[in-house]
């Protein structure tokens, strides 16, 4: 991820189309959020963020879903609680080795 500052008045990305352009005043507008001034720190957020969709929709691309199905996904599902031990299922499996 590369986000790079142009003269001082423009942000530009490697990974994505959207920019962000000064408007003076150390407020900065981003392509995709119209409507608002951000500062210079919440300009490169939001560049990077855009730089992590992009990523997030290859990777997605790759299991056949959408950057949005996988976003949503991944913060609706719950996640596998930590494996329960299986402490009855090695002794039975070591017996089963140990009676060969």
């Amino acid at each position: 991820m590369a986000v790079q500052v142009v003269d001082r008045s423009l942000m530009t990305s490697d990974l994505t189309p959207h920019q962000a352009k000064s408007v003076g005043s150390g407020g900065w507008v981003v392509s995709f959020l119209p409507g608002r001034t951000l500062t210079l720190e919440q300009a490169a957020a939001a560049l990077q963020a855009a730089e992590a969709v992009a990523t997030v929709n290859a990777l997605a691309g790759q299991v056949g879903l959408t950057a949005m199905e996988t976003v949503g996904l991944a913060t609706q599902e719950a996640p596998w609680g930590e494996p329960e031990p299986c402490t009855g299922l090695r002794r039975i499996f070591r017996r089963g080795l140990a009676e060969r």
